[in-house]
């Protein structure tokens, strides 16, 4: 007689119990590797905070009670002095306008050059396919550096201000952005583009009217992503001499006491900024990638 159920030829039925134990069997094994996993996590962890703890200049775990004697003493003077503060946040606003403008500029020039780069290593788009290996390690290299680095290096070379600043986060953002507009060009639809060439459209025809169009809302929201974080990007390079709101912030800090007032209305003047970039840049990025509500 037939097996209908499991085929046209004769045979035995598949024992569910065999089944059974197969799938436990299984997920004995992931549980096996997963503890594992966690064993040799939390050995490299131990032994990574030993190391740190041994080569500390004090202990981290006798310092503990300490943590808060800092804060403490900023924000008492603060509070002491907080009649000072709407004056001092004021005086902030210039340093803070050149932060902005520096992480404005730098995404802009790293949204630009990212854009190019990226559809040269995406493949099935690259105007030279042969080279697209070298520009991906090239985009790796240029976000594998941090930007703290390339601003020391600029500084040498440069000097202070903001020049240096802008050109890190620049570079770093090229390479972080390649990669993003990448991903994000090889799931494009290449009908458009075909269209194109066979109506003898050049490279950068078939590029900015069949893949732009596609991969635009997606990019400006990785844009408007990265611009958020280049402004604290800014402001961290601010405490290595690249300008900004972030020297400012290092000169009061250097100064200790009786400067802590100013330290603090730096922060919150820094923390609004940051909040509204935030709410601002979400708002947009949700109106491009899922349309107007």
């Amino acid at each position: 007689m037939v097996d209908i159920a499991f085929g046209p030829t004769p045979g035995k039925r598949p024992d569910p119990q065999a089944a059974g134990a197969a799938y436990l069997a299984m997920t004995r094994r992931k549980r096996l590797y997963g503890g594992l996993i966690l064993i040799v996590f939390v050995a490299m962890l131990a032994s990574g905070f030993h190391i740190a703890e041994t080569r500390n200049a004090g202990g981290f775990l006798s310092g503990l009670s300490q943590l808060d004697d800092f804060p403490r003493e900023v924000l008492a003077e603060a509070w002491a002095k907080r009649a000072n503060l709407p004056a001092l946040m004021w005086a902030a606003l210039p340093s803070l306008i050149e932060t902005v403008n520096i992480a404005a500029v730098s995404t802009l020039l790293g949204v630009l050059a990212a854009s190019v780069l990226s559809l040269l290593a995406t493949r099935g788009l690259a105007l030279w396919p042969a080279l697209t290996p070298v520009v991906r390690r090239l985009l790796d290299a240029m976000r594998a550096v941090p930007e703290i680095v390339i601003a020391l290096i600029l500084i040498y070379i440069l000097g202070g201000g903001p020049i240096p600043a802008m050109v890190a986060i620049a570079i770093h953002t090229t390479g972080a952005m390649g990669k993003l507009f990448s991903e994000v060009a090889e799931n494009a639809d290449l009908k458009p583009v075909e269209g194109l060439a066979s109506v003898g459209a050049n490279w950068s025809q078939r590029m900015w009217l069949g893949i732009i169009p596609q991969v635009a809302p997606n990019w400006f929201s990785y844009a408007l992503l990265r611009f958020e974080i280049n402004v604290r990007a800014s402001a961290i390079l601010g405490f290595v001499g690249a300008g900004g709101i972030g020297y400012d912030l290092k000169i009061a800090m250097q100064w200790g006491g009786g400067r802590y007032d100013q330290v603090v209305a730096i922060f919150l003047v820094l923390f609004v900024t940051i909040v509204l970039i935030d709410q601002l840049s979400d708002r947009l990025r949700h109106r491009l990638v899922k349309g107007a509500a």
